[in-house]
This record gives C-alpha cells, sequence and structure tokens, in this order.
C-alpha cells in the first residue's frame, strides 16, 4: 500500500457525495479513485467525473470490472441495508476492507468518539446511523458514570437533506440505533425515533437524549457530557449541546413507568439537547446528519488506513 490508501464508494447520493468532497478537501491518509452510482444521471458521478474521478453507472459490478479496482484498499458503502449484505458477499471474496455507511449492521458497531479503535482489524464496520453517531457518544457519557438502565433519542433532521436510500432505510434506522444505544452506548434497554422535518427554511438537526440511570453525581454526569461533546467536536465542529443538560430526580414515592418495559423506575433522569450543524461540503449547512455520518466514517478510514499502513511496513 502506497502513502495514502485508495477508496471507492458505493453509493452516489447525499452521502456518498458528501463523503467524496470531504476526502478531497480534508483527508491526508485517504485517495479516493472511483465513485460507483446506478443512475447515469446522477449528481454525484457527474461531480465525480468532474473531478477526474473514475465513474461507473453500473453499480458494484462496473468497479469490479475496472482496472482500478484490485488496487482498492478501502471500500466504503453508502447504498441502503439491502444493498449492502449483496455487496459485502461479493466484497470480502476479494479481501476488501468495508466501512459500511447504512444501517445493515453486518459488522461490529463503530462510533469513533467511544470504540473508535476497538475494530481497525475487522473485514467490515458500521457506522449505526446519523441518529446513532450523534447520540450513542451521549448516553455512553452518561452510563460511564452512572449505570444507564434505559436510552431514549429523538433524532430530527431536514426533509430535504433525507435522499431515496434515507428513506428506504427507516426501519433499520430505528433498530440499528437502538441495537447501537445498547451495544456501543452501554444501556440496557433503549429506543430511537427518527423524524424527517419538512420545515422551510430546513432546519438544522437536533438531537433528544433521554437516559434513566442510577442515582449519581449530576456534576460529575455533566462533566463527562461535555467532555464527550469536545471529543466529537474534534471531527464534527458543528457538534455542539443546545441548552444546558438537565437533570430530574424521580423519587420511590413518585415513579415513573416505562411503558416499553413496564416497570416503574425511580432514580436520575438526564435529558440533552443536541444540534449538529453541517459543514456545508455538498448540501447546506443544515444537513448535519450528512455531515456526522460522513465525519465519522472518514475518521474510522483514517484509523484503519493507518493501521494497514503499519502492517504493511
Amino acid at each position: 500500500m502506497g502513502a495514502r490508501a485508495k477508496v471507492a464508494i458505493l453509493g452516489s447520493g447525499n452521502i456518498g457525495t458528501d463523503l467524496m468532497v470531504k476526502i478531497l478537501r480534508l483527508s491526508q491518509g485517504l485517495e479516493i479513485v472511483a465513485m460507483v452510482g446506478v443512475d447515469p444521471a446522477s449528481e454525484g458521478l457527474a461531480r465525480a467525473e468532474r473531478l477526474g474521478i473514475f465513474t461507473t453507472s453500473k453499480g458494484l459490478d462496473g468497479l469490479l470490472a475496472s482496472d482500478l479496482f484490485p488496487a482498492i484498499d478501502i471500500i466504503f458503502d453508502a447504498t441502503t441495508a439491502s444493498a449492502h449484505a449483496a455487496h459485502d458477499r461479493v466484497l470480502q471474496q476479494h479481501g476488501k476492507r468495508v466501512i459500511d455507511l447504512t444501517p445493515a449492521a453486518l459488522g461490529p458497531f463503530n462510533v469513533p468518539s467511544v470504540n473508535g479503535a476497538a475494530n481497525l482489524d475487522r473485514p467490515n464496520v458500521n457506522m449505526v446511523t446519523c441518529g446513532g453517531q450523534a447520540t450513542i457518544p451521549i448516553v455512553a457519557a452518561v452510563n460511564r458514570v452512572s449505570p444507564v438502565l434505559y436510552g431514549e433519542i429523538v433524532a430530527s433532521i431536514a426533509s430535504r437533506s433525507a435522499g431515496p436510500g434515507t428513506r428506504a432505510n427507516i426501519d433499520e434506522f430505528t433498530e440499528t440505533t437502538a441495537r447501537g444505544i445498547i451495544e456501543i452506548g452501554g444501556a440496557k434497554h433503549a429506543k430511537a425515533i427518527i423524524i424527517l422535518n419538512p420545515a422551510e427554511p430546513p432546519l438544522v438537526m437536533r438531537d433528544t437524549v433521554y437516559c434513566l440511570c442510577a442515582e449519581a453525581d449530576e456534576r460529575a454526569i455533566e462533566a463527562s457530557i461535555h467532555a464527550m461533546v469536545d471529543e466529537v467536536q474534534s471531527f464534527v465542529p458543528g457538534y455542539r449541546l443546545n441548552q444546558a443538560v438537565q437533570f430530574e430526580r424521580i423519587g420511590h414515592n413518585s415513579p415513573i413507568r416505562i411503558p416499553d418495559l413496564d416497570v416503574e423506575f425511580s432514580g436520575l433522569k438526564v435529558a440533552v439537547f443536541l444540534e449538529v450543524e453541517g459543514a456545508a461540503h455538498y448540501l447546506p449547512a443544515y444537513a448535519g446528519n450528512l455531515d456526522i455520518m460522513t465525519s465519522a466514517a472518514l475518521r474510522t478510514a483514517e484509523l484503519i488506513a493507518n493501521r494497514m499502513k503499519g502492517a504493511a511496513s
């Protein structure tokens, strides 16, 4: 492998195109050599072609048939959950490293600010969802101070930022995000909700995180959350708290019922309100959902490329 890892992107929609622009503008460790789509009229393919990047509208088959394919080190899949399973079967046969930006979740979850170094040697890693990348770090921040019994998140994104792939994956989004809140965030139980906000002008991505946890020092939880926000901001500058962390103590004399679990809870309720403003590398700044997903994928790819480079030396 040369000085920079060669990468290709499957999926020329909003996510794939934003990722392409980020690699070109920000990455010193990756070289994008191919953009793959299925729609010859795709704006993403047209933009890649203008930038001198190899393109094909024949999907993965078109990439396999190209002379570039053998030299590609890492392939990002920004298509759909249903398409990813077929793509991964083929790519694993060729020994390719895969970063999955769909909610297919075939490989282990990867949230850079929480477990970024955990799965760098795995053939396929999954980036959960945009909502997961925004909220799982907060659940993990609470959980490292006080065990989270139940975590619930609501992710609201501008309808304009949701392309056909995102809309096709709504069910997978909720299921995969909830799994990530448990497996990476550390909550015992979880629920995820996504809202496509049709407001005009479009609003930036907003996320609400509720955690029900054991009694603990509120200042310690707040400090943990602020430290995690700083960590995410190191690669997603538009990620921020929208207001102060809120706490509510639920007494034994007035417990609340958690309908999904059919149990009564007493302890501490933590509410965190987030906002993610995009870097406007492709869509305008309201598309923070694109920015946090592609930024997390870029960070992960660079870590994998460094690991591969070290193994080859």
